[in-house]
């Protein structure tokens, strides 16, 4: 099933919905505390692509979670904003995958980032993009992604930090 991904008894996959706002919002305090994010932009980001939204489910609660969408290549939101719709998507944008560090190396990562492969494939769109954080740009490299050197990209990416990159993964 495309909206569920199944990794181990302890650890799953599942659709985000509104009342994981909190919790979720709880984790990224936790997981990332020098980035934070306003409850708005997680209920924002539900809005907007609700099947870009998931939560990984623990025995004891929520252990991770990612927020994606069509967005605009080379155009990564500044942190802590409300994004408007848009109508012609030129990359699929992971905003955030977030994961306790427990969970780190059970496959949970990957598992989603391929399920977003194939909903950004089924889009149509040419690639992924994100911005890596928290020295996570191995991580991403192993997930297909590669460092975009661009520097239009400074600017935008101010709010993530000095050691923020901007990543793209091809999907053609």
């Amino acid at each position: 099933m495309l909206g569920f991904a199944s990794l181990s008894p302890s650890y799953a996959w599942r659709p985000m919905t509104a009342a994981d706002i909190i919790a979720v919002k709880s984790l990224a305090d936790v997981i990332h505390p020098a980035f934070p994010e306003s409850d708005s932009v997680f209920a924002n980001r539900l809005t907007l692509h609700p099947v870009g939204c998931e939560v990984l489910d623990g025995d004891d609660g929520l252990k991770g979670y990612v927020l994606s969408h069509p967005w605009l290549d080379r155009s990564p939101p500044p942190l802590d904003t409300v994004l408007a719709p848009i109508t012609m998507a030129t990359t699929y944008y992971i905003h955030d995958l977030a994961l306790l560090p427990e969970t780190r190396g059970s496959g949970a990562g990957t598992a989603i980032v391929s399920l977003l492969a194939t909903r950004a494939r089924a889009l149509q769109l040419p690639n992924m993009t994100l911005v890596a954080v928290n020295n996570s740009v191995h991580f991403w490299q192993r997930q297909g992604f590669t460092v975009t050197d661009d520097p239009v990209l400074e600017s935008k990416l101010a709010s993530y930090g000095d050691q923020a990159r901007f990543m793209t993964r091809d999907l053609t």
